[in-house]
Protein backbone atom coordinates (compact mmCIF):
# COMPACT_ATOMS: atom_id res chain seq x y z
CA UNK A 1 0.00 0.00 0.00
CA UNK A 2 3.09 2.19 0.65
CA UNK A 3 3.41 2.98 -3.15
CA UNK A 4 -0.03 4.54 -3.20
CA UNK A 5 0.91 7.26 -0.85
CA UNK A 6 1.35 10.37 -2.36
CA UNK A 7 2.38 13.67 -0.81
CA UNK A 8 0.32 16.69 -2.81
CA UNK A 9 0.83 20.38 -2.29
CA UNK A 10 -1.85 20.00 0.15
CA UNK A 11 -1.31 16.71 2.43
CA UNK A 12 -0.59 13.12 2.01
CA UNK A 13 -3.05 11.16 0.26
CA UNK A 14 -3.37 6.79 0.22
CA UNK A 15 -5.01 5.17 -2.48
CA UNK A 16 -4.99 1.61 -3.28
CA UNK A 17 -3.51 -0.55 -5.82
CA UNK A 18 -6.04 -2.32 -8.62
CA UNK A 19 -4.21 -4.94 -10.62
CA UNK A 20 -1.19 -3.00 -12.77
CA UNK A 21 -2.54 0.48 -11.64
CA UNK A 22 -3.05 2.49 -8.41
CA UNK A 23 -6.32 4.60 -8.01
CA UNK A 24 -7.36 7.33 -5.67
CA UNK A 25 -10.60 8.54 -5.21
CA UNK A 26 -12.44 11.51 -3.62
CA UNK A 27 -9.51 14.13 -3.61
CA UNK A 28 -10.08 17.50 -2.51
CA UNK A 29 -9.07 20.48 -4.64
CA UNK A 30 -11.14 22.85 -3.80
CA UNK A 31 -12.96 23.37 -0.12
CA UNK A 32 -16.14 22.70 0.54
CA UNK A 33 -18.85 25.22 -1.51
CA UNK A 34 -20.86 25.79 2.10
CA UNK A 35 -22.11 28.67 3.85
CA UNK A 36 -20.65 31.76 2.57
CA UNK A 37 -19.25 29.74 -0.34
CA UNK A 38 -22.40 28.67 -1.31
CA UNK A 39 -22.53 30.60 -5.41
CA UNK A 40 -19.26 32.01 -5.22
CA UNK A 41 -15.67 30.72 -6.93
CA UNK A 42 -14.15 27.80 -5.63
CA UNK A 43 -11.19 28.24 -3.16
CA UNK A 44 -8.42 25.92 -3.15
CA UNK A 45 -9.07 23.00 -0.40
CA UNK A 46 -7.23 23.44 3.22
CA UNK A 47 -4.29 21.78 3.99
CA UNK A 48 -4.12 18.71 5.86
CA UNK A 49 -2.09 16.36 8.39
CA UNK A 50 -1.33 13.06 8.48
CA UNK A 51 -2.54 10.28 5.77
CA UNK A 52 -5.72 10.87 3.41
CA UNK A 53 -7.51 8.06 3.10
CA UNK A 54 -8.73 8.37 -0.81
CA UNK A 55 -10.20 4.90 -1.85
CA UNK A 56 -14.07 5.97 -1.99
CA UNK A 57 -15.86 8.26 -4.37
CA UNK A 58 -16.91 11.46 -2.63
CA UNK A 59 -20.98 12.59 -3.02
CA UNK A 60 -22.19 13.24 -6.28
CA UNK A 61 -23.24 17.39 -6.72
CA UNK A 62 -26.97 17.80 -5.27
CA UNK A 63 -28.85 16.99 -8.27
CA UNK A 64 -32.77 16.62 -8.63
CA UNK A 65 -34.03 13.04 -9.90
CA UNK A 66 -36.68 14.07 -11.65
CA UNK A 67 -34.75 16.57 -13.62
CA UNK A 68 -32.19 13.73 -14.14
CA UNK A 69 -34.94 11.26 -14.80
CA UNK A 70 -36.38 13.16 -17.66
CA UNK A 71 -33.54 14.93 -19.26
CA UNK A 72 -30.90 12.32 -19.95
CA UNK A 73 -33.21 9.33 -19.37
CA UNK A 74 -30.95 5.94 -18.99
CA UNK A 75 -28.44 8.16 -16.65
CA UNK A 76 -31.15 8.91 -14.42
CA UNK A 77 -33.04 5.58 -14.69
CA UNK A 78 -29.93 3.87 -13.54
CA UNK A 79 -29.68 6.39 -10.23
CA UNK A 80 -33.29 5.78 -8.92
CA UNK A 81 -32.69 2.14 -8.64
CA UNK A 82 -29.39 2.83 -7.44
CA UNK A 83 -28.85 6.15 -5.30
CA UNK A 84 -25.79 7.54 -4.49
CA UNK A 85 -25.08 9.96 -1.79
CA UNK A 86 -25.41 13.52 -2.99
CA UNK A 87 -23.82 16.95 -1.05
CA UNK A 88 -22.90 20.46 -1.17
CA UNK A 89 -18.93 19.05 0.08
CA UNK A 90 -18.72 17.73 -3.76
CA UNK A 91 -15.53 19.07 -4.88
CA UNK A 92 -13.30 16.07 -5.30
CA UNK A 93 -11.36 14.31 -8.14
CA UNK A 94 -10.01 10.66 -8.50
CA UNK A 95 -7.11 9.33 -10.37
CA UNK A 96 -6.31 5.99 -12.03
CA UNK A 97 -2.42 6.13 -13.14
CA UNK A 98 -0.23 3.44 -14.02
CA UNK A 99 2.32 3.98 -11.09
CA UNK A 100 2.94 7.22 -8.59
CA UNK A 101 6.33 7.85 -9.82
CA UNK A 102 8.04 10.48 -12.25
CA UNK A 103 6.94 8.91 -15.50
CA UNK A 104 5.72 11.89 -17.05
CA UNK A 105 2.74 10.02 -18.54
CA UNK A 106 0.19 11.92 -20.99
CA UNK A 107 -3.11 13.03 -18.70
CA UNK A 108 -6.88 12.96 -19.55
CA UNK A 109 -9.31 14.98 -17.66
CA UNK A 110 -12.39 13.95 -18.17
CA UNK A 111 -15.31 16.51 -17.32
CA UNK A 112 -18.83 14.63 -16.75
CA UNK A 113 -22.24 15.09 -18.76
CA UNK A 114 -25.64 15.47 -17.82
CA UNK A 115 -27.73 18.58 -19.11
CA UNK A 116 -25.35 20.70 -16.49
CA UNK A 117 -28.08 19.31 -14.18
CA UNK A 118 -27.15 15.60 -13.33
CA UNK A 119 -24.12 13.44 -13.34
CA UNK A 120 -21.03 12.67 -11.49
CA UNK A 121 -17.61 11.07 -12.04
CA UNK A 122 -18.39 8.13 -9.65
CA UNK A 123 -20.80 6.92 -12.61
CA UNK A 124 -18.66 3.24 -13.87
CA UNK A 125 -19.01 3.94 -17.25
CA UNK A 126 -16.29 6.90 -16.96
CA UNK A 127 -14.16 3.76 -15.12
CA UNK A 128 -10.71 5.00 -16.30
CA UNK A 129 -8.74 1.40 -15.50
CA UNK A 130 -8.64 0.72 -19.34
CA UNK A 131 -7.17 3.84 -20.41
CA UNK A 132 -4.18 3.76 -17.50
CA UNK A 133 -3.61 -0.05 -17.72
CA UNK A 134 -3.99 -0.05 -21.99
CA UNK A 135 -2.52 2.92 -22.76
CA UNK A 136 -0.23 4.41 -19.96
CA UNK A 137 -2.44 7.59 -19.45
CA UNK A 138 -2.78 8.96 -15.83
CA UNK A 139 -7.21 9.80 -15.84
CA UNK A 140 -8.44 11.83 -13.45
CA UNK A 141 -12.45 12.45 -13.34
CA UNK A 142 -13.87 14.99 -11.09
CA UNK A 143 -17.24 16.40 -10.00
CA UNK A 144 -18.45 20.29 -10.19
CA UNK A 145 -21.21 21.78 -9.10
CA UNK A 146 -24.55 21.32 -10.99
CA UNK A 147 -28.10 23.23 -11.11
CA UNK A 148 -28.70 26.62 -9.23
CA UNK A 149 -25.84 26.15 -7.00
CA UNK A 150 -23.25 25.61 -9.91
CA UNK A 151 -24.86 28.38 -12.65
CA UNK A 152 -27.17 30.55 -10.57
CA UNK A 153 -26.29 33.96 -11.93
CA UNK A 154 -26.16 36.63 -8.81
CA UNK A 155 -23.54 39.14 -10.28
CA UNK A 156 -25.79 42.14 -11.94
CA UNK A 157 -28.47 41.96 -8.36
CA UNK A 158 -25.15 42.04 -6.11
CA UNK A 159 -22.97 44.49 -7.96
CA UNK A 160 -19.77 44.39 -9.32
CA UNK A 161 -17.38 44.38 -6.67
CA UNK A 162 -19.35 41.21 -4.55
CA UNK A 163 -18.10 37.72 -4.35
CA UNK A 164 -20.82 36.11 -6.50
CA UNK A 165 -20.49 33.85 -10.12
CA UNK A 166 -22.75 32.71 -12.17
CA UNK A 167 -20.14 29.90 -13.65
CA UNK A 168 -19.41 28.42 -10.48
CA UNK A 169 -19.62 25.07 -12.14
CA UNK A 170 -16.63 26.32 -14.96
CA UNK A 171 -14.55 27.57 -12.05
CA UNK A 172 -14.74 24.29 -10.61
CA UNK A 173 -13.60 22.46 -13.74
CA UNK A 174 -11.00 25.04 -13.89
CA UNK A 175 -9.57 24.47 -9.74
CA UNK A 176 -9.41 21.15 -10.54
CA UNK A 177 -7.48 21.66 -13.76
CA UNK A 178 -5.00 23.80 -11.96
CA UNK A 179 -4.60 21.19 -8.95
CA UNK A 180 -3.46 18.80 -11.50
CA UNK A 181 -1.03 21.37 -13.20
CA UNK A 182 -0.22 21.57 -9.39
CA UNK A 183 -0.02 17.82 -8.08
CA UNK A 184 -0.30 15.58 -11.58
CA UNK A 185 3.37 15.10 -11.45
CA UNK A 186 3.28 13.16 -8.09
CA UNK A 187 0.84 10.11 -9.21
CA UNK A 188 3.20 9.66 -12.72
CA UNK A 189 1.33 12.29 -15.03
CA UNK A 190 2.91 14.91 -17.22
CA UNK A 191 1.53 18.65 -16.64
CA UNK A 192 2.46 19.88 -19.81
CA UNK A 193 0.39 17.33 -21.74
CA UNK A 194 -2.93 17.32 -20.51
CA UNK A 195 -5.76 17.03 -22.92
CA UNK A 196 -9.76 17.92 -21.10
CA UNK A 197 -12.54 15.62 -22.82
CA UNK A 198 -16.26 15.28 -21.93
CA UNK A 199 -19.33 14.40 -23.32
CA UNK A 200 -22.60 16.38 -24.23
CA UNK A 201 -22.57 18.95 -20.85
CA UNK A 202 -18.91 17.74 -20.61
CA UNK A 203 -18.06 18.69 -23.89
CA UNK A 204 -20.27 22.05 -23.96
CA UNK A 205 -18.12 22.88 -20.84
CA UNK A 206 -14.67 22.41 -22.72
CA UNK A 207 -16.31 25.11 -25.30
CA UNK A 208 -16.77 27.51 -22.01
CA UNK A 209 -13.46 26.19 -21.25
CA UNK A 210 -11.53 27.11 -24.58
CA UNK A 211 -13.22 30.60 -24.21
CA UNK A 212 -12.38 31.32 -20.76
CA UNK A 213 -9.16 33.41 -19.68
CA UNK A 214 -8.51 31.73 -16.52
CA UNK A 215 -8.24 27.98 -18.47
CA UNK A 216 -5.55 29.33 -20.92
CA UNK A 217 -2.29 27.12 -20.23
CA UNK A 218 -4.08 24.33 -18.52
CA UNK A 219 -4.72 22.12 -20.91
CA UNK A 220 -3.41 21.70 -24.30
CA UNK A 221 -5.62 19.20 -25.95
CA UNK A 222 -9.48 19.10 -26.05
CA UNK A 223 -11.62 16.06 -27.14
CA UNK A 224 -15.55 17.33 -27.28
CA UNK A 225 -18.00 14.27 -27.86
CA UNK A 226 -21.50 15.49 -28.79
CA UNK A 227 -21.38 19.36 -27.55
CA UNK A 228 -20.12 22.66 -28.58
CA UNK A 229 -21.36 25.82 -28.37
CA UNK A 230 -24.35 26.83 -28.58
CA UNK A 231 -26.63 29.16 -27.10
CA UNK A 232 -25.60 30.92 -24.15
CA UNK A 233 -27.50 33.07 -22.03
CA UNK A 234 -26.43 36.44 -21.37
CA UNK A 235 -25.87 38.04 -18.09
CA UNK A 236 -29.27 39.73 -17.89
CA UNK A 237 -31.29 36.94 -19.45
CA UNK A 238 -29.28 35.06 -16.44
CA UNK A 239 -30.57 37.25 -13.86
CA UNK A 240 -34.36 36.85 -15.20
CA UNK A 241 -33.72 33.00 -13.34
CA UNK A 242 -32.29 34.87 -10.34
CA UNK A 243 -34.77 36.76 -9.76
CA UNK A 244 -37.71 34.33 -10.48
CA UNK A 245 -35.93 32.17 -7.93
CA UNK A 246 -34.86 35.09 -5.37
CA UNK A 247 -39.54 35.47 -6.03
CA UNK A 248 -40.40 31.99 -5.13
CA UNK A 249 -38.55 31.98 -2.06
CA UNK A 250 -39.54 35.55 -0.93
CA UNK A 251 -35.95 37.14 -0.80
CA UNK A 252 -35.13 40.85 -0.99
CA UNK A 253 -32.70 41.35 -3.62
CA UNK A 254 -31.17 43.51 -1.24
CA UNK A 255 -30.32 40.65 1.37
CA UNK A 256 -28.75 37.52 -1.17
CA UNK A 257 -27.03 35.98 1.98
CA UNK A 258 -29.68 34.58 2.99
CA UNK A 259 -29.35 32.35 -0.08
CA UNK A 260 -26.48 31.08 1.78
CA UNK A 261 -28.03 29.19 4.85
CA UNK A 262 -31.24 28.35 3.13
CA UNK A 263 -31.43 24.25 2.98
CA UNK A 264 -29.97 22.57 0.25
CA UNK A 265 -33.94 21.02 -0.35
CA UNK A 266 -35.02 24.16 -0.74
CA UNK A 267 -33.56 24.88 -3.70
CA UNK A 268 -33.68 21.51 -4.88
CA UNK A 269 -37.12 21.69 -4.69
CA UNK A 270 -37.77 25.14 -6.82
CA UNK A 271 -34.96 23.88 -9.07
CA UNK A 272 -37.30 21.65 -11.75
CA UNK A 273 -40.03 24.58 -11.86
CA UNK A 274 -36.96 27.12 -12.71
CA UNK A 275 -36.18 24.43 -15.30
CA UNK A 276 -40.02 24.49 -16.97
CA UNK A 277 -40.60 28.39 -16.70
CA UNK A 278 -36.96 29.22 -18.72
CA UNK A 279 -36.35 25.70 -20.14
CA UNK A 280 -33.66 23.42 -18.46
CA UNK A 281 -30.65 24.29 -20.87
CA UNK A 282 -31.50 27.95 -20.41
CA UNK A 283 -31.84 28.17 -17.03
CA UNK A 284 -28.87 25.98 -15.40
CA UNK A 285 -26.00 26.85 -18.39
CA UNK A 286 -22.71 28.52 -18.82
CA UNK A 287 -23.12 32.71 -18.80
CA UNK A 288 -21.90 34.97 -20.87
CA UNK A 289 -21.35 37.19 -17.84
CA UNK A 290 -18.33 39.18 -19.79
CA UNK A 291 -15.79 38.47 -17.30
CA UNK A 292 -15.66 35.11 -16.36
CA UNK A 293 -16.39 34.26 -20.02
CA UNK A 294 -16.21 37.89 -21.49
CA UNK A 295 -18.29 36.54 -24.80
CA UNK A 296 -19.86 33.70 -26.64
CA UNK A 297 -17.07 31.41 -27.22
CA UNK A 298 -17.20 31.26 -30.92
CA UNK A 299 -16.02 34.92 -30.81
CA UNK A 300 -13.61 34.00 -28.17
CA UNK A 301 -12.11 31.25 -30.38
CA UNK A 302 -12.49 33.78 -33.41
CA UNK A 303 -10.01 36.02 -31.26
CA UNK A 304 -7.65 32.93 -30.65
CA UNK A 305 -8.37 32.27 -27.50
CA UNK A 306 -7.38 28.90 -27.92
CA UNK A 307 -5.34 28.73 -30.97
CA UNK A 308 -2.82 26.80 -29.30
CA UNK A 309 -5.13 23.74 -28.62
CA UNK A 310 -5.58 20.63 -30.94
CA UNK A 311 -9.45 19.81 -30.88
CA UNK A 312 -10.77 16.23 -31.76
CA UNK A 313 -14.93 16.85 -31.61
CA UNK A 314 -17.97 14.95 -33.38
CA UNK A 315 -21.49 13.82 -33.09
CA UNK A 316 -23.36 10.78 -33.05
CA UNK A 317 -25.36 10.19 -35.86
CA UNK A 318 -28.91 10.03 -34.48
CA UNK A 319 -28.13 12.04 -31.40
CA UNK A 320 -31.80 13.08 -31.05
CA UNK A 321 -33.32 9.78 -31.19
CA UNK A 322 -32.59 9.49 -26.52
CA UNK A 323 -34.76 12.64 -26.21
CA UNK A 324 -37.54 11.64 -28.48
CA UNK A 325 -37.87 8.35 -26.94
CA UNK A 326 -37.63 9.57 -23.52
CA UNK A 327 -40.40 12.41 -24.46
CA UNK A 328 -42.83 9.45 -25.78
CA UNK A 329 -41.63 9.97 -29.21
CA UNK A 330 -40.57 12.16 -32.42
CA UNK A 331 -43.34 14.83 -33.50
CA UNK A 332 -42.40 17.71 -35.97
CA UNK A 333 -42.52 20.59 -33.98
CA UNK A 334 -43.82 23.29 -36.31
CA UNK A 335 -43.75 26.26 -34.02
CA UNK A 336 -40.24 25.55 -33.36
CA UNK A 337 -39.50 24.89 -36.96
CA UNK A 338 -41.19 28.15 -38.00
CA UNK A 339 -38.89 30.13 -35.00
CA UNK A 340 -35.47 28.67 -36.86
CA UNK A 341 -36.11 29.23 -40.32
CA UNK A 342 -39.10 31.48 -41.02
CA UNK A 343 -40.53 31.62 -44.16
CA UNK A 344 -38.30 29.10 -45.41
CA UNK A 345 -39.19 25.89 -42.51
CA UNK A 346 -40.82 23.71 -44.95
CA UNK A 347 -38.43 23.87 -47.39
CA UNK A 348 -35.89 22.90 -44.74
CA UNK A 349 -38.18 20.01 -42.69
CA UNK A 350 -38.55 18.67 -46.88
CA UNK A 351 -34.66 18.88 -47.32
CA UNK A 352 -34.00 17.01 -44.13
CA UNK A 353 -36.91 14.68 -45.16
CA UNK A 354 -35.39 14.15 -48.77
CA UNK A 355 -32.30 13.35 -47.30
CA UNK A 356 -33.07 10.24 -45.50
CA UNK A 357 -33.84 6.71 -47.63
CA UNK A 358 -37.09 6.31 -45.63
CA UNK A 359 -38.70 9.42 -46.30
CA UNK A 360 -40.05 9.61 -42.63
CA UNK A 361 -41.14 12.97 -41.75
CA UNK A 362 -40.51 12.17 -37.69
CA UNK A 363 -36.90 10.99 -38.04
CA UNK A 364 -36.12 13.29 -40.72
CA UNK A 365 -36.94 15.70 -37.41
CA UNK A 366 -34.77 13.74 -35.17
CA UNK A 367 -32.11 14.05 -37.48
CA UNK A 368 -32.72 18.27 -37.50
CA UNK A 369 -32.59 18.35 -33.89
CA UNK A 370 -29.58 16.52 -33.89
CA UNK A 371 -28.06 19.21 -36.34
CA UNK A 372 -29.49 21.91 -34.41
CA UNK A 373 -28.32 20.99 -31.06
CA UNK A 374 -25.00 18.80 -31.31
CA UNK A 375 -23.97 18.95 -34.93
CA UNK A 376 -23.86 22.48 -36.22
CA UNK A 377 -22.17 23.45 -33.03
CA UNK A 378 -19.55 20.96 -33.46
CA UNK A 379 -19.04 22.48 -36.82
CA UNK A 380 -19.08 25.78 -36.09
CA UNK A 381 -16.26 25.34 -33.41
CA UNK A 382 -13.83 23.06 -35.91
CA UNK A 383 -14.52 25.94 -38.32
CA UNK A 384 -13.43 28.68 -35.38
CA UNK A 385 -10.27 26.49 -34.88
CA UNK A 386 -9.56 25.69 -38.32
CA UNK A 387 -9.58 29.42 -39.02
CA UNK A 388 -6.94 29.74 -36.62
CA UNK A 389 -4.79 27.47 -37.91
CA UNK A 390 -5.21 25.17 -34.99
CA UNK A 391 -5.18 21.28 -35.72
CA UNK A 392 -8.35 19.74 -35.94
CA UNK A 393 -10.14 16.38 -36.23
CA UNK A 394 -13.78 15.23 -36.95
CA UNK A 395 -15.96 12.15 -36.09
CA UNK A 396 -19.23 10.78 -36.51
CA UNK A 397 -20.32 8.00 -34.23
CA UNK A 398 -22.73 5.55 -36.31
CA UNK A 399 -22.53 2.51 -34.54
CA UNK A 400 -26.70 1.27 -34.22
CA UNK A 401 -27.06 -0.22 -31.33
CA UNK A 402 -29.79 -3.72 -31.12
CA UNK A 403 -31.26 -2.32 -27.72
CA UNK A 404 -34.68 -1.74 -27.07
CA UNK A 405 -35.07 -3.12 -30.95
CA UNK A 406 -33.09 -1.03 -32.48
CA UNK A 407 -35.24 2.32 -31.72
CA UNK A 408 -31.95 4.24 -30.12
CA UNK A 409 -29.47 3.88 -33.23
CA UNK A 410 -26.58 6.11 -32.55
CA UNK A 411 -28.02 8.40 -29.98
CA UNK A 412 -27.08 10.29 -27.54
CA UNK A 413 -24.15 9.13 -25.42
CA UNK A 414 -23.82 5.70 -27.17
CA UNK A 415 -20.24 6.58 -27.64
CA UNK A 416 -19.11 6.38 -23.86
CA UNK A 417 -18.86 3.39 -23.06
CA UNK A 418 -16.80 2.52 -26.50
CA UNK A 419 -14.52 5.10 -25.62
CA UNK A 420 -13.90 4.26 -22.03
CA UNK A 421 -13.96 0.11 -22.81
CA UNK A 422 -16.17 0.02 -20.42
CA UNK A 423 -19.36 -1.97 -22.64
CA UNK A 424 -19.86 -4.62 -19.34
CA UNK A 425 -21.08 -1.96 -17.02
CA UNK A 426 -24.89 -2.39 -16.06
CA UNK A 427 -26.00 0.61 -18.09
CA UNK A 428 -23.38 0.47 -21.39
CA UNK A 429 -24.94 -3.43 -22.00
CA UNK A 430 -28.35 -1.48 -21.12
CA UNK A 431 -27.33 0.88 -24.00
CA UNK A 432 -25.57 -1.62 -26.54
CA UNK A 433 -26.33 -4.79 -26.21
CA UNK A 434 -24.42 -7.64 -25.61
CA UNK A 435 -22.63 -8.36 -29.32
CA UNK A 436 -19.26 -9.45 -28.49
CA UNK A 437 -18.41 -7.94 -31.52
CA UNK A 438 -18.76 -4.37 -29.64
CA UNK A 439 -14.89 -4.86 -28.59
CA UNK A 440 -13.43 -4.73 -31.82
CA UNK A 441 -14.44 -1.08 -31.91
CA UNK A 442 -14.18 0.27 -28.29
CA UNK A 443 -10.69 -1.42 -28.95
CA UNK A 444 -10.15 0.87 -32.15
CA UNK A 445 -11.75 3.92 -30.83
CA UNK A 446 -10.06 4.20 -27.36
CA UNK A 447 -6.81 3.45 -28.78
CA UNK A 448 -7.32 6.54 -31.14
CA UNK A 449 -8.52 8.42 -28.72
CA UNK A 450 -5.19 7.64 -26.78
CA UNK A 451 -3.06 8.33 -29.20
CA UNK A 452 -4.68 12.12 -29.51
CA UNK A 453 -4.13 12.21 -26.16
CA UNK A 454 -0.44 11.18 -26.14
CA UNK A 455 0.56 13.27 -29.60
CA UNK A 456 -2.22 15.06 -30.53
CA UNK A 457 -2.99 13.04 -33.26
CA UNK A 458 -5.83 10.28 -33.47
CA UNK A 459 -4.57 8.73 -36.43
CA UNK A 460 -3.18 5.16 -35.89
CA UNK A 461 -0.15 4.69 -38.75
CA UNK A 462 -1.13 1.10 -40.80
CA UNK A 463 -4.76 0.92 -38.89
CA UNK A 464 -6.92 4.09 -39.15
CA UNK A 465 -6.27 6.90 -41.72
CA UNK A 466 -7.93 9.97 -40.31
CA UNK A 467 -6.72 13.52 -41.82
CA UNK A 468 -6.90 16.50 -39.78
CA UNK A 469 -10.21 18.69 -40.70
CA UNK A 470 -10.49 21.72 -42.95
CA UNK A 471 -12.96 23.79 -45.00
CA UNK A 472 -12.17 22.16 -48.08
CA UNK A 473 -12.26 18.47 -47.58
CA UNK A 474 -14.08 18.63 -44.19
CA UNK A 475 -12.66 14.73 -43.70
CA UNK A 476 -14.26 13.16 -40.80
CA UNK A 477 -13.69 10.06 -39.48
CA UNK A 478 -16.93 7.68 -39.31
CA UNK A 479 -17.35 5.18 -36.53
CA UNK A 480 -18.69 1.97 -37.68
CA UNK A 481 -17.90 -1.78 -37.54
CA UNK A 482 -15.79 -0.82 -40.35
CA UNK A 483 -14.53 2.87 -39.91
CA UNK A 484 -14.62 4.41 -43.25
CA UNK A 485 -13.42 7.90 -43.89
CA UNK A 486 -16.21 10.51 -45.87
CA UNK A 487 -15.50 13.93 -47.17
CA UNK A 488 -18.33 16.61 -45.19
CA UNK A 489 -21.09 13.98 -44.80
CA UNK A 490 -24.80 15.16 -45.10
CA UNK A 491 -23.40 18.40 -46.61
CA UNK A 492 -26.00 19.89 -48.63
CA UNK A 493 -27.47 20.28 -45.00
CA UNK A 494 -24.94 21.58 -43.14
CA UNK A 495 -25.01 24.53 -46.08
CA UNK A 496 -28.91 24.97 -45.26
CA UNK A 497 -27.88 26.44 -41.91
CA UNK A 498 -24.68 28.29 -43.56
CA UNK A 499 -27.71 30.11 -45.93
CA UNK A 500 -30.91 30.00 -43.64
CA UNK A 501 -29.89 30.22 -39.88
CA UNK A 502 -26.40 31.08 -39.98
CA UNK A 503 -27.27 32.10 -35.82
CA UNK A 504 -29.03 29.02 -35.35
CA UNK A 505 -26.23 27.38 -33.85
Amino acid sequence: MSQCIVETRYGKVQGYQQGPISVWKGIPFARPPLGARRFRAPEPPEPWTGVRQTTAFSPMAPQVAEMGTRMVGAIGAERAVDPRPISEDCLYLNIWSPAADQGKRPVMVYIHGGAFTIGSASDPWYDGTSFAARHNIVVVSLNYRLGLLGFLYLKELAGPTSRYSGNCGLLDQIAALRWVRENIASFGGDPENVTVMGESAGAMSIAALLGMPAARGLFQRAILQSGAAGELPSGSEATRVARALLSKLNVDPGRLEALDELPLEVLLKLQPELGREFGEVRAFSPVIDGETLPQHPLAMLAQGSASDVAVLLGTNRDEWRLFALLSGGAQVDEQLLTRLFGDSAQQVLSQYIAAREDHSPELAWIDLMGDLVFRIPAIRLAEAQVRQGAPVWMYRFDWQSPAFGGVLGAAHAMDIPFVFNTLDVGLSRLFTGTDPRRQALADLMQASWAAFIRSGDPALPGQLDWPRYDLDRRATLIWDEQPSLVEDPRGELRVLWDRLSPAAS
